[in-house]
């Protein structure tokens, strides 16, 4: 069988070549009198400049006794295996072929490189198979080509170093995650976010197979002399849609040492229906396991058991602050520029930090060094374009895209007036700038602006956004060893003011500034071992809130608030071993330091009592530069992972963050006026330590993915407030917070099909999150000291995303979703004193808001697919809440004639229809 394997590798490295029996000047010369055929064949190698590839154990007992003075080496082979079964074709480039029994074709067919042009529609299943044999012909030359890796004059026995990017041939773009096997053996190795590879290889004749999700394989021929560069193009997958798509990439949640991470393509993200017809991001981030929302229009999300503010949100590497619009109706990210989503939520890399919870990493494209193209989309409160192409071909490119609503005419069409006379907008723009210096050293640029506008019934105006801009540079060291290098800006501001009264006109207004700086170093020492280590240090600047008069004629009180600044320093380094093919070791420590620097004002309290604005003795002024509270520690991860045969493996971890920066906010959904604050003398750094393990598993030829994780987490100086806390403004805000302890466990199970016509995945989560008052000078008892649950704990989350394709144009998408009702407080009772009216509250979070459920469907039609068409277009069109159940978002009380009544606030509490228009050319 090894002998066929390779024999046949060996016939279709011939046919890229077309073999001739050539005379070449390089003579043989010598007596070979009883000399075995390999003997001859190292004297031949050794003065000539040919090459031998032969089967050893089928020739090493041929004898050869000849005596030949310069002759060639065709006819010194004519001469060996005269009156034998045994061919000798040469090729062009001298490689000599022997084979047994076997005839091989020397020549091409006639329309070999000019294939015919298809303009067919893939309509039908006889024309999809037309189609893919006209494909196969198409990459015949490049699938049956022998590369060579080196150069034969400094060949080399033993290992050699292969590297180089695999890229989308249609656009240049890079292809993260691509797994690289060879000899159709995975050899643990993938594709950095740039599409970057490195991996040791013996030098020899091997076959590369690289598999990309979406993508068709890619195959390979290898000579390998020594260390060398080989950059791949792949082509979109033409699927069969009454075939299953089996692709060995799929085996990597097996194989992977990395647990609790979910990743999502652009084409999943648009394949699921959402409010208003866009695709949106974070919409379908929370149809994962373990990730949840406490309403219906917020984009702010809970994942195992985190705060919304301990998520860590990178838009190419810059921070955002607030990732939505129209208060949380749509999420702010452009789905044209981006190219890829990865959510970590249980051993996060160890490259990342400053949060307790999770990493949302949103990748953007490149652009497409190709040529200039472009996609947009119309929809009933959006529109949205993007352009991209090459600022210099194969070198340069540019991807900007902007969007931007025309709401106002849904907001007049509201029968109430009190709503009818608000306006809302919102845009958002992104440029990505990719520029290759040489094959050593690339350069990327990228920005990006957000901005709300929203007033309420010609009074509040709310005003919010985001600027980002962020550089980097990515420099290969040699074959093993390359770094990346960045710097960026992040900055978020939110803008509040009135007008209805010019005498109570006010501004408040809050933002936050972040400079960042980055080095991060992959080493990797061979196939079996990577190293990875680096530092970053962020410096914070808030202004933490300003209240102005807003106009001559406003009586308002100028207030504002002493700036803060802060220091953020890590290093840290990782540690990837792969002990053998079933069990492997990923471990990592980093080690954060922060200072809370002047200059600014503190306060000293009474000691033992609580921290109240009456117990404090006297204020501490700190000036510019000095270390006013200085925290640090230790952060560790590590995973293990057993392979049970090829396809379930077992996978544990155990890792502990540290979170140095705190959302404050007294509502339950996050909203524009929310503030951020860093961790002072009282207000300590968040830690939390997660211990997880989970059980993964494919089926169907590893068409159909299943996995089964647990965790349980303990939380430490987590936030709460006392009762009736306010944080805007607040001078004095440790005073109404309270130190606490937490905890979170449990459950998540996933099956999910990503190929065929019928594609989707099913979820489900059991997760618990409790807290407790651990604070002795708060001077405020929550629940008794006794564990409660956060306004966030919803114990029971259902998700079945479904998309179904009728053929390449028509597909349906359903999307059910089922959560228990979040937690509330509830007033029980009511009793008078000195003649007014007073409510007794039941405990903190005692009650729930009834469970949440809601169906959404859509048709997506596409237009035809004409391979050689310019503009593409296609149709989305559904119906958000099908059902039009009227979930709950809030419980509120009112008192009305003397008695106390409590209504409940929907959000969306109808069916809602959408459509929408996409292009792309």
């Amino acid at each position: 069988m090894g002998f066929i394997k390779r024999y046949s590798i060996v016939c279709l490295c011939c046919l890229s070549f077309g073999f001739v029996s050539h005379a070449q000047s390089n003579r043989i010369t010598g007596q070979f009198y009883n000399v075995k055929f390999p003997v001859f064949v190292k004297q031949a190698e050794s003065t000539t400049n040919y090459h031998f590839y032969y089967d050893e154990a089928a020739l090493d007992s041929l004898t050869i006794n000849l005596q030949l003075t310069n002759e060639t080496l065709p006819g010194a082979l004519k001469k060996i295996f005269y009156n034998t079964d045994f061919r000798y074709p040469i090729d062009e480039l001298n490689h000599v072929f022997i084979t047994k029994n076997k005839s091989l074709q020397t020549t091409l067919g006639a329309n070999f490189f000019n294939p015919a042009k298809d303009t067919l529609p893939v309509e039908s299943e006889a024309l999809q198979m037309e189609v893919l044999k006209k494909e196969k012909t198409r990459t015949a030359f490049t699938e049956n080509r022998l590369f060579e890796i080196g150069t034969k004059v400094s060949s080399k026995k033993g290992n050699a170093i292969l590297t180089g990017f695999v890229k989308d041939i249609k656009n240049g773009e890079a292809l993260p995650g691509a797994s690289l096997y060879i000899d159709s053996v995975f050899t643990g190795i993938v594709t950095d976010q740039f599409g970057y590879y490195s991996v040791t290889i013996k030098t020899g004749i091997h076959t590369l197979e690289v598999n990309s999700l979406g993508m068709k394989d890619a195959l390979r021929h290898l000579i390998v002399y020594n260390d060398g560069k080989l950059n791949i193009d792949m082509k979109d997958e033409i699927p069969r849609l009454k075939n299953v798509i089996v692709t060995a990439e799929k085996r990597s949640n097996i194989r992977s040492t990395q647990m609790g991470i979910d990743r999502l393509s652009v084409s999943t993200i648009k394949d699921v229906p959402v409010v208003f017809g866009e695709a949106d991001i974070l919409r379908v981030v929370l149809t994962l396991p373990g990730v949840t929302s406490v309403g219906e229009a917020s984009t702010g999300f809970n994942v195992r058991g985190g705060s919304a503010d301990q998520n860590l949100i990178l838009f190419d590497g810059a921070t955002v602050y607030n990732p939505s619009h129209l208060l949380g109706f749509f999420s702010a990210f452009n789905p044209d520029v981006v190219k890829g989503v990865e959510l970590y939520k249980s051993v996060i890399p160890v490259k990342y930090g400053g949060r307790l919870s999770s990493v949302l990493d949103v990748d953007i494209k490149d652009g497409n060094d190709k040529k200039i193209s472009g996609s947009g989309g119309i929809g009933l409160l959006t529109s949205r374009v993007t352009l991209e192409g090459p600022l210099k071909k194969n070198k340069t490119s540019f991807i900007l895209g902007a969007r931007t609503t025309y709401s106002n005419w849904i907001l007049k069409a509201i029968p109430n007036s009190a709503y009818n006379n608000s306006r809302a907008s919102f845009y958002d723009a992104n440029i990505h700038i990719s520029h290759t210096i040489n094959s050593k050293n690339n350069l990327y640029l990228t920005g990006y602006l957000s901005n709300d506008n929203f007033r309420f019934d010609l009074d509040t105006t709310y005003k919010y956004g985001n600027a980002n801009a962020i550089i980097k540079w990515k420099h290969i060291f040699n074959n093993k060893f390359y770094g990346l290098i960045s710097a960026g800006l992040d900055h978020y501001q939110y803008n509040v003011s009135s007008n209805s009264n010019s005498v109570n006109s006010y501004q408040l207004a809050y933002d936050i500034n972040q400079t960042n700086f980055r080095a991060d170093f992959n080493y990797r020492i061979n196939n079996k071992q990577f190293f990875n280590f680096g530092v970053s240090s962020i410096y914070y600047k808030l202004h933490p809130g300003s209240f102005l008069p807003r106009g001559n004629q406003s009586l308002v009180k100028k207030d504002v608030l002493q700036p803060e600044q802060g220091l953020e320093n890590a290093a840290y380094a990782g540690y990837e071993y792969t002990v053998s093919s079933n069990l492997s070791l990923n471990a990592g420590l980093r080690y954060s330091m922060f200072n809370y620097l002047g200059p600014h004002n503190t306060y000293n309290y009474v000691a033992g009592l609580p921290k109240e604005t009456a117990t404090i003795t006297d204020t501490v002024s700190n000036g510019p530069g000095k270390f006013i509270k200085t925290y640090q520690g230790p952060e560790y991860r590590i995973s293990l992972r057993y392979v049970l045969g090829g396809d379930a493996s077992v996978k544990i971890g155990y890792n502990t963050l540290r979170q140095y920066i705190h959302q404050l906010s007294n509502t339950i959904t996050i909203s524009p006026t929310d503030i951020w604050k860093l961790s002072d003398t009282y207000i300590k750094p968040e830690t939390g330590q997660q211990y997880s393990i989970g059980f993964y598993k494919n089926f169907n030829s590893n068409n159909i993915e299943t996995s089964l994780e647990f965790y349980y987490k303990d939380l430490n100086n987590m936030i709460d407030y006392k009762s009736g806390a306010s944080v805007l403004l607040n001078r004095h805000i440790e005073t109404d917070i309270i130190n606490s302890r937490g905890k979170a466990y449990g459950a998540e199970f996933l099956i999910k099909k990503l190929s065929g016509k019928l594609n989707g995945w099913l979820s489900y989560t059991y997760s618990r999150t409790l807290i407790k008052s651990a604070d002795s000078l708060a001077g405020e008892t929550i629940n008794k000291g006794a564990y409660y649950p956060t306004s966030y704990d919803k114990p029971n989350n259902v998700n079945f995303i479904s998309n179904y394709k009728f053929s390449h144009r028509l597909s349906v998408s359903v999307n059910l979703v089922y959560s228990t009702g979040r937690p509330i407080t509830l007033p029980i009772a009511v009793f008078y004193s000195n003649g007014a009216q007073r409510l007794v509250y039941s405990d903190r979070n005692a009650y729930r808001i009834p469970d949440y459920f809601r169906t959404d469907v859509s048709v997506n039609l596409d237009g035809n697919h004409k391979l050689k068409q310019t503009f593409h277009n296609s149709w989305s069109f559904g119906i958000y809440n099908l059902t039009a159940r009227k979930n709950v978002y809030s419980a509120f009380f009112v008192s009305e004639n003397g008695a106390v009544k409590g209504y409940q606030l929907s959000i969306f509490g109808t069916a809602i229809p959408f459509i929408s228009y996409n292009f792309r050319f």
